[in-house]
């Protein structure tokens, strides 16, 4: 039988910077749905506690976001950018000069 010439799977990391990116998409909805479920225990708890649980996600939200920011930034390819000066006159900040 003809082996394909791609091969079966993603390269590592290639699959970590989809993955990666899904969850940067996923974040804020994950977070709006967290942040409504107080609304829901508005007969069972009490403000303390909800202002309580509000910041704490909060402030775990920041971390994620700080958690996978820097490593989509890392895991940019470099799309085009040989030497750095393959797109000087397409309006970028060196035709400003």
């Amino acid at each position: 039988m003809n082996q394909p010439d791609e091969p079966l799977f993603l390269a590592r990391q290639s699959y970590r910077r989809r993955r990666l990116g899904d969850a940067a998409r996923l974040l804020p909805l994950l977070g709006f749905v967290l942040l409504c479920l107080p609304v829901l225990w508005a007969n069972e708890a009490r403000t303390a506690s909800g202002l309580v649980y509000l910041f704490v996600l909060w402030g775990l939200l920041i971390l994620a976001v700080a958690l996978i920011s820097p490593r989509l930034e890392q895991n940019e390819p470099d799309l085009g950018e040989t030497d750095g000066a393959g797109d000087a006159g397409a309006g970028g900040p060196a035709a400003s000069e």
